[in-house]
């Protein structure tokens, strides 16, 4: 080998070593760095049941704990293909601000989800925004006051009230709270407000959504057409789909149903092949506008196990209707009685251990897809 060739060689030695260097370090610290403040929650506590509620014997065993049996696995390589751990536990949050930051906006959908990456499931279930919950470190700064609508535990812990320590912020305090009332096991959580959907949803060509009739939202005090949706299939550009996900009307839950359409519609999306090679595009361009603890390399696993999953795979489940109780409740932060939503919680805390242990239900008697689950992710 001559002396030039020895040359280019180490030359190109030097630039293998320093691109590996550089690629190692961007792997280690940035592509597993987490992209906000990490959860801070206390160590689970065994479930206790209460001793006037009989557990399910299909998910718990004799001492009310959940069921250790696990179902049969439909993709056992698909951990390895993803590269990810077993189970993924989301607290998922649509901020009602219309601001680029974070500072206030109360939590305008609740809902956790486990993302099953040995059976190749996801189970989303959805928490009432107006439950009168016991929310940690506020009663100092509400005159001792320490129950308010779960909510409001997003909005007092991000930095326009700032009523915690929590460096996680309003997600931090939300975690904690369904913790704390519920039992809920959080691993990790990602919060979008109005204008990063809105800003998404267009990114990605809008949204297909199936409506089996139609939505009409509009009230006495605003008639306006844009709150009429017909049945069928509709395709939902950004604001469009906001509207819909935000439609309040009187009576059962249409409003999470409807929610849980628009999220399925844009998992769809996502998993569009049009649309994936765009996802790493689409992370670098969303990532200062979402409040989130997920690293880069956990992003990429759930858009793995996304385009992956098969059809059937992706549920959203609801509590019973028939566990909840529309009520009044004197707040005095307000001044004023407010609508709050009462529950017994110790059986709802039976239905999250149920979720939790990835045996959810439907209620004895029920169909398959009846009270505890909505069909919207086919």
């Amino acid at each position: 080998m001559s002396r030039i060739q020895k040359a280019a060689f180490a030359f190109l030695v030097a630039v293998a070593l320093g691109l590996t260097v550089i690629i190692v370090w961007l792997y280690s610290t940035k592509w597993q760095a987490p992209l906000g403040p990490s959860l801070q929650l206390p160590t689970p506590t065994p479930f206790q049941l209460a001793a006037t509620w009989t557990p399910d014997p299909r998910t718990t065993d004799a001492t009310g704990a959940p069921a250790q049996s696990a179902p049969a696995e439909k993709s056992p390589t698909l951990r390895a293909a993803c590269s990810a751990d077993s189970v993924m536990y989301l607290l998922l949050i649509g901020n009602d601000s219309r601001g680029d930051a974070y500072k206030y906006g109360l939590a305008d959908l609740i809902r956790l989800a486990r993302v099953d990456f040995v059976n190749a499931q996801v189970t989303v279930l959805e928490f009432p925004r107006d439950l009168w919950v016991e929310i940690p470190e506020i009663a100092d700064n509400l005159n001792g006051q320490d129950h308010e609508k779960l909510n409001q535990a997003y909005l007092y812990g991000n930095p326009g009230f700032g009523y915690t320590t929590d460096p996680a912020q309003g997600p931090g305090l939300l975690a904690r709270t369904l913790a704390l009332n519920f039992g809920a096991r959080i691993d990790h959580y990602a919060a979008v407000n109005m204008r990063t959907f809105v800003n998404l949803v267009d990114a990605v060509g809008g949204i297909d959504v199936y409506l089996p009739k139609p939505v009409d939202g509009r009230t006495a005090e605003d008639l306006s057409e844009r709150l009429l949706f017909p049945a069928g299939y509709l395709h939902l550009m950004g604001d469009r789909a906001l509207t819909l996900a935000r439609i309040r009307i009187k009576g059962g839950f249409v409003r999470g149903e409807n929610q849980n359409r628009v999220l399925c519609a844009l998992r769809d999306q996502l998993a569009s092949p049009e649309v994936i090679e765009d996802i790493p595009a689409l992370i670098k361009s969303f990532q200062d506008n979402v409040q989130t603890d997920l690293s880069p390399e956990q992003i990429s696993q759930l858009a793995c196990i996304g385009t992956r999953i098969e059809p059937g795979g992706i549920r959203f489940v609801n509590f019973p209707e028939d566990l909840f109780n529309v009520t009044r409740q004197y707040d005095a932060v307000f001044g004023k009685e407010v609508s709050i939503i009462n529950a017994d919680f110790d059986i709802l805390r039976d239905y999250v251990a149920q979720f939790n242990a990835g045996a959810w239900l439907p209620p004895d008697g029920a169909p398959e897809n009846s009270t505890g689950e909505v069909p919207f992710c086919p």
